[in-house]
Parts: structure tokens; sequence; C-alpha cells
């Protein structure tokens, strides 16, 4: 069984980890990735000693690259092609006819967020997004709550399969230290691992943040990148919260990060199920979350972290409120440590790769 996934390549948060942590495991099935431009996801490839292969468009007219990419499927023999995101679900749907090869894709996000900042093209991309997703032989949902939604676009549910995202628990949380930052140990400091965008709402936690700044001493550590920056500066100067962000960019230490936070937050519109959450877990940092995707298996009460409803920026200050003072008093660690254990139990790497494989075998044999 050989597999190819095919992923476009600008990715640098959740898809990204997500199909790198697919070439891990025991498998002893061969495996080579392929992306359609040089990012951070080919040159962790590299690092990591994947199978690697770039075919680059030269413009958005160069329809050179639907052949080539049906000719690399044909000559490297490939069982099974398993995609992810918009772009490199429409390129397999386009040459698909003609293939033996199944088709595989895993739904990281709802398609019709994936363009909500270009209005004029939303409607459009959505559309050939969801006209690929029914032609493919099986869909991976990252939650229960994606499942639902695809079947609401009128996919054939018999095709789509709730197999939730998983990462690495065999090291124990690192020691990250507060220096670096320029941080105390008293200080309260929050993080969100997130690129600039509009479906991250970042603009309703700046808001949740003002509200409580005569409360509570709060530092949140911002990471990740997007076009969004310029617009979030100005938004935090009006706010006059300044001084409570620290803009950090694209960063490789999430886990140190993690580390010296004491809550991590996700305020986003729609998630699939966030990996951000799972790396915040491991380091044995509490959750503050919207109620997006299938963020409740695992947190399923408040013993674990905090399920706010989406775009409440009162519901986002009252959690961030209590976080502090149960850190005031030496309660809020508890509540990291278990997150942690909940997490290992239930949503490791190894229960991802066999879940995909195991699908992998059901199809080839449909």
């Amino acid at each position: 069984m050989k597999i190819l996934h095919v992923i476009s390549g600008g990715e640098t948060g959740g898809s990204k980890n997500h199909v790198l942590s697919l070439f891990g495991g025991e498998s002893d099935h061969p495996k080579k990735l392929l992306v359609f431009q040089k990012g951070k996801l080919y040159e962790e490839a590299v690092e990591m000693g994947i199978d690697v292969h770039l075919l680059e468009q030269r413009s958005r007219y160069d329809l050179s690259l639907f052949k080539n990419l049906k000719t690399f499927i044909q000559t490297n023999e490939i069982d099974i092609i398993h995609s992810h995101g918009a772009r490199a679900n429409l390129f397999i749907r386009i040459i698909k006819n003609g293939l033996s090869a199944k088709w595989a894709v895993t739904v990281h996000s709802d398609p019709d967020l994936d363009f909500m900042h270009n209005k004029k093209m939303s409607r459009l991309f959505s559309a050939l997004n969801k006209w690929s997703l029914a032609k493919t032989d099986r869909i991976f949902a990252v939650s229960d709550r994606f499942k639902t939604m695809l079947i609401n676009y009128g996919i054939d549910d018999k095709k789509i399969v709730s197999i939730y995202n998983g990462i690495s628990f065999d090291r124990k949380k690192v020691n990250g230290s507060r220096k670096s930052m320029n941080l105390k140990e008293e200080d309260f400091v929050a993080a969100i691992v997130a690129r600039l965008h509009p479906v991250k709402g970042h603009s309703t936690l700046f808001k949740a943040i003002a509200s409580i700044k005569e409360k509570i001493n709060l530092t949140v550590l911002i990471v990740g990148e997007g076009e969004r920056k310029k617009i979030l500066l100005e938004q935090a100067k009006q706010l006059g919260i300044e001084e409570k962000l620290k803009f950090l960019g694209f960063r490789k230490d999430i886990d140190q990060i993690f580390s010296i936070s004491d809550v991590s937050l996700l305020t986003s519109k729609s998630e699939s199920f966030p990996l951000v959450l799972l790396e915040s877990a491991r380091e044995e940092t509490t959750v503050i979350t919207t109620d997006v995707g299938g963020v409740r298996s695992l947190i399923p009460d408040e013993s674990y972290g905090w399920v706010i409803p989406i775009e409440d920026e009162s519901a986002l200050a009252n959690a961030l409120v209590e976080a502090y003072q149960l850190k005031q008093n030496s309660q809020l660690e508890a509540k990291g440590k278990k997150l942690r254990a909940h997490a290992e139990s239930n949503f490791s790497v190894e229960q991802l790769q066999e879940s995909v494989e195991k699908e992998y075998r059901k199809i080839l044999i449909t």
C-alpha cells in the first residue's frame, strides 16, 4: 500500500502538524508527501527525513501542473491519495478520472469559513471545495461536529469517519523560563497560538482584555503570523491594551511558550479539533476555548478547563478572571495536570495513525 499525502504547502498551523504526524508510527507502508509551494511544512518535512516532493505551479494559469500531478501518481503507483485543504482537494478532483488510486480527504476546517476574509471569492471557493469532497472515497472528519456539518452539506454519511487529532505524549512537560520574555513567576500569563486571521477571533480577545485590564495584571503572548497584524495592533492601541500584549510572530518553541503560560487561549469562530489544545495539554497548561469542533471531548467539564460561547467577550473575560483567581489560590495547576492525563489517554498520535491506516485498508477493498 503506497500512500501519497497532498497539501498546498503554505500551511503553518494545525493542518501542517497533523500531516507531519501521519508520517510517524510503526507503519511499514511507503509514504510520500507532495506540496505545491515551499514553506515551513516543506522545510520541516525535509528535516524529519520525509520523502517530500515539490510540484510548483508557475502561475495560476499553469495547467501543466495537472498533467504532472497525474503522471507523478501513476509513475509512483500510488494506491491511496490523501489530500488536505481546499487547493489540494480541488486539484485531485480535477485529475481523479482515470486514476486507479483511492482518494481520502481530511477536513481540517469549515469550507464556508475558509475564505471569510475575501467575501467575493468565498462563495466560489467554498462551492468548489464541497464539489471536490462529494467525489472522495473517504472523508476523515476531525470531530463528530464536523461530520454532522459535512452531512448537512449533502455529503453521503457512509463515506465520513470521525478521527480525532492526536499528538505524541512520549515525554514529560518541558521546563521553560520566563526570563527570556521579561516575565516574573507571579505574573499571570496567557498564550494564544493561531494565525492572525478573522476566523481566529483575536478581536474578541482584545475586547475581553480591555474590559478587565483594571482588574487583573495580565500578559498575553500572541504567537502567529498573518495579514491582520497591522489591524490588530491598531485595535490594541485604540483599546489601550498594547502593554498587555506581546506579538511574537512565528515560533518553533510552542512547547516552551505553553510551559511558561498559566493558560492557553483558543478564541476561534470555527475549528475541527485543534492540535494546539493538545499541545497545551501536553505542557499541563489549562485551556480557555470557544465551543468549536470537538473541544468538549478534550474538556468534558469545568474541572479540565473552560469552554465558552463563540464571540462572547464577557464570558472570555470572566474565564480569565476565574483562572487568575485560581492561580492566586494555587489551584490552577491541578486543572492542567488533569487535562494532560485525559489527553494522553484519549488523543495520542498512535491512536490517530492506527485509525487512519485502518480506513485505508477498508477503502482499498471496496
